[in-house]
């Protein structure tokens, strides 16, 4: 079973009610029940956490992978989603009340280990994505101050890699000083700092701090890494010490010009994200930019974009079904974000494309 959007754990049943399309596989009972099964292979003693299934053979195994790896946050906080739908859909038609209970138990446990990456990590950029789980947790319960400490700490730990001549969060260190690198991924990373301000209050100095940063690293991603088609480049290099960008390309995609996929993905999100968190009208027309951009650019057999928009047709290059399922949520974000804008029309827009990505036929064959 592939990963799915957190948006899409919660939301797609809710959806479903209204809109007859949508596809029965974002609301099977199924998930919750597929979950817990994975969620007993937990060991204290040496926790890993499941990345992705395999396809060859196709037997659909999950692949582990060590604590310290930047999606460890996700299989934990898919579980304590599980515990949000079973809320929402409190009949038990979708997921019993007892698999409910038991999703946030095993997504607490899984969470645990998370807690030693706060200070001393590989992960870098990704402690947003790490802090995941207990970013739900305090959507279940504002006053956990056990969550609200371990979000603070990686909030802090985030912002010791912002620097202000730049203006951004440093991704990687790979690069040689004084190279600065920032990734497009960062733009759903930041949103740590919008959750532990609220969490801190306009009263804390880094609540003005954190929000700040927040900003700053969009708005310069935004002139940087966004191209006037809407597309996107993977890695933008600075120089730390002037904020001069030295370089524009890609380090995951297939070359410095092209478009990889799930970082198009991430900006789509990221963008409707900072959106939400401050009215901004300029995130959110970015974001629609982004979001158009994808759109017109898929395949013409199906809604599942190639690794990379521009990768060569020969042989057929793989598909990417994480992409596919990122822009779907981003879109999904999006229709709700246009509804809060009052604009109904664009609202539909969004909501009908990210329910064609989920339906269409591939997709479905992929992610099985």
């Amino acid at each position: 079973m592939a990963r799915l959007p957190f948006s899409v754990l919660v939301l797609a049943p809710l959806l479903a009610a209204a809109i007859p399309q949508i596809p029965i596989e974002l609301y099977s009972p199924l998930i919750p029940q597929k979950l817990l099964a994975t969620s007993q292979k937990f060991t204290a003693a040496n926790p890993t956490y499941p990345q992705w299934t395999t396809i060859t053979p196709s037997d659909g195994k999950w692949v582990f992978f060590k604590t310290d790896t930047w999606t460890s946050g996700f299989f934990p906080a898919s579980l304590i989603l599980m515990y949000e739908r079973g809320q929402l859909c409190g009949d038990g038609s979708l997921v019993s009340q007892q698999d409910a209970a038991t999703s946030l138990s095993e997504g607490r446990t899984w969470s645990v280990p998370l807690t030693g990456l706060e200070t001393n990590n590989s992960v870098k950029h990704d402690v947003g994505f790490i802090s995941f789980p207990f970013w739900e947790e305090i959507k279940i319960n504002p006053a956990n101050a056990t969550a609200a400490t371990h979000i603070k700490a990686f909030a802090a730990y985030l912002a010791g890699r912002f620097n202000p001549t730049v203006g951004c969060t440093k991704s990687w260190d790979n690069g040689t000083p004084p190279e600065f690198e920032v990734i497009i991924d960062n733009m759903v990373n930041i949103e740590l700092f919008f959750v532990a301000a609220d969490l801190l209050g306009p009263a804390d100095p880094n609540y003005s701090r954190y929000r700040f940063m927040a900003t700053s690293h969009a708005d310069h991603t935004m002139v940087n890494h966004i191209r006037p088609d809407g597309s996107t480049y993977h890695v933008v290099t600075y120089d730390q010490n002037t904020g001069a960008v030295l370089h524009q390309g890609t380090a995951q995609g297939y070359s410095d010009s092209s478009t990889w996929s799930r970082g198009q993905a991430w900006g789509m999100y990221g963008f409707t994200s900072m959106y939400n968190r401050t009215g901004n009208a300029t995130y959110l027309d970015t974001a629609r930019r982004l979001s158009t951009w994808y759109i017109s650019h898929l395949p013409e057999d199906n809604l599942v974009p190639f690794w990379d928009f521009n990768a060569p047709s020969t042989p057929t290059p793989p598909r990417d079904t994480s992409s596919a399922t990122i822009a779907a949520s981003a879109m999904l974000f999006l229709s709700q974000m246009e509804t809060k804008a009052g604009n109904q029309t664009g609202s539909d827009l969004w909501r009908d494309h990210a329910i064609s990505v989920w339906t269409d036929r591939q997709l479905k064959q992929l992610a099985a």
